[in-house]
């Protein structure tokens, strides 16, 4: 009897975290895909920006740090090409130097975004 007990606060439990994880995310807005960088010349290998990476585990992820001051929110004209970031525009605060190697991970590995 005991065991039944168990099992059934054990599913009573499962049910409920389900619908509270349900619940949560129905709360969140929907992100935007993954978005492939313009690679420039000297760039060790393409970098896919990942909103889920950089704001998913916030609860209420809050889109004004970054936009529309460090990336703009409006889609480009067709064939309208982007210029590429680099680590010099980094070092010196711009684009992702905005936070990376200051409230955020640092350049010590290429890898991290670069692949």
């Amino acid at each position: 009897m005991r065991s039944r007990t168990n099992a059934f606060r054990a599913a009573l439990l499962t049910a409920a975290l389900g619908m509270a994880a349900t619940a949560a995310g129905q709360s969140l807005p929907r992100l935007p895909p993954d978005i492939v960088l313009p690679q420039s010349g000297d760039s060790p290998g393409k970098v896919t920006f990942s909103h889920v990476n950089h704001v998913g585990f916030q609860a209420k992820p809050d889109c004004t740090a970054c936009h529309p001051k460090l990336a703009s929110i409006l889609k480009r004209p067709t064939g309208a090409r982007q210029a590429p970031i680099t680590h010099e525009a980094m070092l010196q605060g711009r684009a992702c130097g905005a936070c990376h190697g200051k409230t955020a991970h640092g350049f010590d590995d290429c890898a991290t975004c670069h692949r």
